[in-house]
C-alpha cells in the first residue's frame, strides 16, 4: 500500500463530501436574505413562506457543512504535517481570517436569525439574515485565497527553504483568487437554483396528485409560492451559467500562463498547435503518450482563444511542456528519505490525462445541462402555466445533481491537474519563483499505511451515515412543505404580533 496514495484518497473523499454543503449553503444563504427582503418590502405572506421553507432546508445543510468541514483542518496536522510546516507561515493568516472574522460574523449573525423572528424588530432580523449570508461569501474568499497561494504562490520571502509571509495583501489579491471568486460563487448560485427547481417541481407534483386522489382543492397561494420558487431557481441557473461561462474563461487565460500542464492536459493535447482546436469529445486513450489512437471531435481556434484572447496564438502540448518543466525542476525527486519510496525516482510532470481531460468537459457538461433545464423550466412555467406529465417532476429533482456534479469536477481537475505539485511553481512575472512543494513531501512521515487505511476507512464509513441523516432531514422538511413552517394564522390584533412570525425551530 501506497502511503501517499491512502492520504491523497482520504483528503478526496472527505473534501469532495464536505464541498457538497458548501455551495447550496452559500447560493441558498442569499436567495433566501433576497426571499426576505422581498416579504420586508411587500408584506405579502408568499415571500415570507418561501423564507421559512427554504432558510430551514439552509439550515440543516449548513449544519452538516460545519461537522464535516472540522474534520479538514485536523487533516493537514495528521496526514499532511509535512505540507502544514510548508505553508503554516502562509496559510495561518487567511485562515485565521476566515475562522475569528468570517465564521465568527455567520455564526453569531446566524443565531440571531434563527431566534430573532419574535424578538427582533422586521428591520433588524431582515440585516441580520444579510449578514450572515454576506459572511458565507466572505469566508469562501479566505478559504479561496489560501488555495489559490497553492496555485500560484504570491506575497512571500522564502527563509531557510520555507516561504514567509510579507504581504497578506499580495495573498488577497492574488490574480488567481480573483478570478477564482467569481466563479466559485456563480457555482453556488448554480447549486441552489437547481435545488430550488427540483423541490419546488416535486411538490407541485404532489399537490396536484393529491387532489386528483383526495378531491381536494389545491391550495392557490402555496401552488403560486412553489411556482414562484421553481421560476426564481430557474432564472438563478441559467444567469449562474452566463457568470460561469464569462469567469471560466478569465480564469482559463490565467492557468494558461499560470500552469501551462495543467490546460494541456486538460485538453489531452499531447503536441503544441498553433492555432489550437478544442477537443469537444475524444475516442480512445488520451493518456496515451502521443495519442495516436485517440479521435476527437473539436472545434478549430477556439482553444487558441480561450489560451490567449486570439484565434492564433500557439498551445504548447504536453510533450513540450516536459522538458520546459524538467529543465527548471529537475528529473528525479531528490534523495531525500523523507519522500519515502519516491526519493530518487523519475518525476512524472504530466497529470493523470484522463482525470483533467473528462473532468474539465464533465465541469462544462453539467453546467450547461443545469442551465439548459432552467430555460426548460422558464418556458413551461411562462404565465403562471404549470407543467404538466409525469416525468417532468422526476426529472427535475434529478436535475438537483447536475450543479453539484459540475462543482466537484471542477475542483477535481483543479487540484489534481497540478499534480505532481501541491503547490505549484509559478515563474511568470506575477509569481515568486522557486516556491513548489511536491506533493510526494507534503504527507506526513509518521504515519503507517494501515493507520492511513483505517482512517480513510472509518472517515468513509462516518460521512455515509452522515450523508443518510442529511438526505433524510432534507426529504423530511421537504415533504412537510410550508404547512411545516409556518404558524398558525391568529385572527384580529393578534395576527399582526410578531409571535406569528416565529419560526419553528
Amino acid at each position: 500500500m501506497d502511503l501517499l496514495d491512502i492520504a491523497r484518497w482520504q483528503f478526496g473523499i472527505t473534501t469532495v463530501y464536505h464541498f457538497l454543503m458548501v455551495p447550496l449553503t452559500i447560493g441558498l444563504a442569499i436567495l433566501v436574505a433576497g426571499m426576505q427582503t422581498a416579504w420586508y418590502r411587500t408584506g405579502n405572506r408568499r415571500y415570507l413562506k418561501m423564507t421559512k421553507f427554504w432558510g430551514k432546508l439552509m439550515l440543516i445543510n449548513f449544519a452538516m457543512g460545519v461537522v464535516t468541514g472540522i474534520v479538514q483542518e485536523f487533516q493537514f496536522g495528521m496526514a499532511w504535517s509535512a505540507y502544514s510546516r510548508f505553508v503554516g507561515d502562509v496559510f495561518g493568516a487567511p485562515l485565521a481570517m476566515e475562522g475569528l472574522l468570517a465564521f465568527f460574523v455567520e455564526s453569531t449573525f446566524l443565531g440571531l436569525w434563527i431566534f430573532g423572528w419574535d424578538r427582533l424588530s422586521k428591520g433588524v432580523h431582515l440585516a441580520c439574515a444579510w449578514a450572515f449570508s454576506l459572511a458565507t461569501v466572505l469566508s469562501a474568499y479566505f478559504i479561496l485565497a489560501a488555495n489559490s497561494w497553492m496555485q500560484h504562490p504570491v506575497g512571500i520571502r522564502m527563509v531557510e527553504g520555507k516561504p514567509e509571509l510579507i504581504s497578506i495583501w499580495a495573498v488577497l489579491t492574488n490574480s488567481t483568487v480573483l478570478a477564482a471568486f467569481p466563479h466559485t460563487v456563480f457555482g453556488c448560485f448554480a447549486v441552489a437554483g437547481g435545488f430550488l427547481i427540483g423541490i419546488a417541481a416535486w411538490q407541485i407534483a404532489r399537490q396536484r396528485k393529491r387532489a386528483d386522489s383526495t378531491g381536494e382543492e389545491i391550495d392557490e397561494e402555496d401552488r403560486r409560492t412553489w411556482h414562484g420558487s421553481m421560476r426564481l431557481g430557474a432564472w438563478v441557473a441559467v444567469v449562474a451559467f452566463a457568470g460561469l461561462a464569462i469567469s471560466g474563461d478569465v480564469q482559463g487565460k490565467l492557468m494558461f500562463d499560470q500552469q501551462p500542464m495543467k490546460m494541456a492536459s486538460a485538453e489531452a493535447l499531447c503536441h503544441s498547435e498553433q492555432p489550437a482546436s478544442f477537443s469537444i469529445f475524444a475516442v480512445g486513450d488520451v493518456s496515451r503518450p502521443n495519442c495516436e489512437d485517440v479521435k476527437s471531435l473539436t472545434v478549430p481556434f477556439i482553444l487558441s482563444y480561450l489560451a490567449e484572447g486570439d484565434f492564433t496564438s500557439k498551445v504548447d502540448g504536453v510533450q513540450e511542456l516536459t522538458p520546459e518543466y524538467q529543465a527548471a525542476y529537475g528529473t528525479h525527486y531528490p534523495d531525500d528519505p523523507r519522500l519515502g519510496q519516491y526519493a530518487g525516482q523519475p518525476i512524472n510532470y504530466q497529470p493523470l490525462l484522463p482525470v483533467t481531460y473528462w473532468g474539465f468537459r464533465l465541469m462544462i457538461g453539467f453546467g450547461a445541462l443545469a442551465a439548459l433545464g432552467g430555460v426548460v423550466v422558464l418556458w413551461l412555467t411562462r404565465k403562471q402555466r404549470f407543467p404538466k406529465g409525469k416525468f417532468w417532476a422526476p426529472l427535475a429533482l434529478l436535475g438537483i445533481g447536475a450543479p453539484f456534479l459540475g462543482n466537484i469536477s471542477g475542483w477535481v481537475f483543479t487540484e489534481m491537474g497540478r499534480q505532481p505539485f501541491v503547490v505549484a511553481p509559478n515563474p511568470n512575472p506575477s509569481g515568486v519563483d522557486g516556491v513548489y512543494m511536491y506533493t510526494a513531501a507534503a504527507v506526513s512521515s509518521g504515519v503507517s499505511p494501515g493507520e492511513m487505511l483505517t482512517s480513510v476507512i472509518s472517515l468513509t464509513a462516518l460521512y455515509g451515515v452522515l450523508l443518510i441523516v442529511e438526505v433524510f432531514l432534507m426529504i423530511r422538511f421537504a415533504r412537510g412543505g410550508f404547512e411545516a413552517v409556518m404558524p398558525p394564522e391568529k385572527s384580529g390584533d393578534d395576527a399582526d404580533s410578531d409571535d406569528a412570525l416565529s419560526f419553528a425551530y
